[in-house]
């Protein structure tokens, strides 16, 4: 049975699951879905074309489904899709997509977005991705799995973090992240790897020894360009999964920037 307080406002085409509690000054939209045992606190606003995953948690003033802050947009029917298992604190925004983008914004499922965190459209958050307070993200940004981004950080538009990436409080980030790499300062420089979150989640020490090494050829002791090293580590840790991952974010990227040390020569 779901509980609807009497002062919400549920639009007669929204969809609701089983189990579903809207509290007190809610607003629920006309294309709205929310999954089974959705949960909004009191004071909340979903709008737009936004799909809410079961068992999601949202407490007050939080703003989801609104449309996008980009002045380019003109009223297309764009979507914003969040996971299942999520939790959504006080005065989180999250933006729907646009033409200029995918026109989707995607967050996976188990994500945390703590008080005043903002996702901007056409973004895509992987599962298990926690904003701390007051994290920006701009339009178009890509955060893997299990990425963590420390409080009042702000990631530039277009930018790529990938899978267990650690991204420091107060960083400015304008460049890629690479896996498993931990970023600091404004603007984020490269500041290792996130060796603390590879221990939390379990990675062995075999990977992690692997990581180190081929994170060294990488970015400090190799030779040539990074176009060069990226091929040679490549081949050399062939049978190393987290390494090739490594090297498959930096192919991918083309020719965009990516986050390196302040000094190569520091070990």
């Amino acid at each position: 049975m779901n509980e609807i307080h009497s002062t919400a406002i549920v639009a007669s085409g929204a969809r609701i699951g089983e189990g579903v509690k809207i509290g007190p000054f809610c607003v629920v939209g006309e294309n709205v879905s929310l999954g089974d045992g959705c949960e909004l606190k009191s004071h909340v606003v979903v709008e737009g074309r936004t799909s809410v995953g079961d068992r999601t948690r949202i407490f007050p003033f939080a703003s989801l489904g609104h449309q996008p802050q980009d002045l380019k947009y003109r009223g297309e029917e764009s979507t914003l899709s969040i996971g299942s298992d999520c939790l959504i604190r006080e005065g989180v925004t999250m933006n729907p997509g646009t033409t200029g983008g995918r026109m989707t914004t995607t967050i996976g499922n188990r994500c945390v977005f703590l008080t005043n965190s903002h996702v901007g459209h056409d973004c895509a958050v992987g599962d298990g991705v926690i904003l701390s307070n007051n994290v920006m993200l701009a339009g178009h940004v890509s955060l893997g799995e299990a990425v963590i981004v420390g409080g009042g950080a702000a990631i530039i538009q277009f930018t790529r973090v990938g899978d267990h990436a650690f991204v420091g409080g107060m960083a400015g980030v304008e460049n890629d992240v690479i896996p498993f790499g931990s970023v600091l300062g404004n603007r984020a420089y490269l500041g290792g790897l996130n060796l603390v979150g590879l221990k939390r989640r379990g990675f062995s020490r075999d990977a992690i020894h692997a990581l180190r090494h081929a994170y060294r050829e990488l970015f400090h002791l190799g030779e040539g360009t990074l176009k060069d090293r990226v091929e040679k580590v490549a081949a050399e840790y062939a049978d190393q999964p987290d390494v090739q991952l490594i090297v498959a974010f930096l192919r991918e990227g083309g020719e965009r920037a990516v986050c390196t040390p302040r000094d190569r020569a520091e070990a």
